[in-house]
């Protein structure tokens, strides 16, 4: 197979939320939303202890999200992260999704814990920084744009030397990158108007909880198409790399 057409790897660190499992899997997710056909990824469910092969037969690595917490250094995600470190240091592309964002960050020396202002969920506004406008992720879109986001651990500290590229009210580190081909996004640029109104509907209660307007958060979804982008955008520059 010529590197033009290696497959991306794609890291399955969790499921969706009960009520959204009939979509499909994260994988799915993010292969439609990347544009990538099914043939065009091959998956490895490391939450469940399948074995992490050589990154050096694939375009790049997508690490998806997950309910788990990088904080609680299960076995699988610390051999995950271990193995995300290297592949970073031996110049793999690498996108991070949410916990991939964070696990990520882990790998590299950064700090992951719950996030100080609480759980961030909904269409949500990203303020993207300086350094976002020469970067070939993030260069030419809008000093703000839209994304899907739902978590409550965040990214603290960003590993030393990363670029931080976007924030939001509640997290100083909604995108970083590390290196010259290594990001983590906080957001989830699979996610449609369709997929984060069912994950707001499934978190009603911890949201009503933290003092949020579960109902009013719903109706403010909307599409985020200049998040989505970012993550073809990676993709795109991947194949280029490969």
């Amino acid at each position: 197979m010529s590197r033009k057409h290696l497959p991306f790897l794609v890291l399955e660190t969790g499921k969706p939320v009960p009520g959204m499992r009939r979509h499909g899997r994260f994988p799915h997710w993010i292969r439609t939303a990347a544009g990538l056909a099914r043939g065009e990824i091959d998956v490895v469910d490391v939450q469940s202890g399948e074995a992490l092969p050589v990154h050096r037969g694939h375009a790049g690595i997508l690490v998806t999200g997950s309910g788990a917490m990088v904080s609680d250094r299960e076995p699988w995600s610390e051999r995950s992260a271990d193995w995300l470190r290297d592949a970073v240091h031996d110049g793999a592309s690498v996108f991070g999704i949410c916990y991939g964002h964070q696990l990520l960050a882990h790998a590299l020396g950064g700090e992951v814990a719950d996030n100080p202002r609480g759980i961030e969920m909904g269409t949500i506004g990203l303020d993207l920084l300086d350094d976002a406008a020469g970067d070939p992720l993030f260069s030419g879109l809008p000093a703000r744009i839209q994304a899907q986001a739902t978590h409550v651990q965040s990214v603290l500290r960003p590993p030393a030397g990363a670029t931080v590229l976007a924030t939001s009210p509640l997290d100083d580190c909604h995108a970083f990158r590390w290196g010259e081909s290594a990001w983590g996004v906080q957001f989830h640029p699979e996610f449609s108007a369709g997929h984060m109104r069912g994950y707001v509907a499934a978190r009603r209660e911890r949201l009503a909880a933290g003092g949020h307007d579960p109902d009013a958060i719903h109706a403010a979804v909307r599409a985020a198409p200049e998040a989505r982008r970012v993550l073809r955008r990676f993709v795109r520059r991947a194949r280029r790399h490969a």
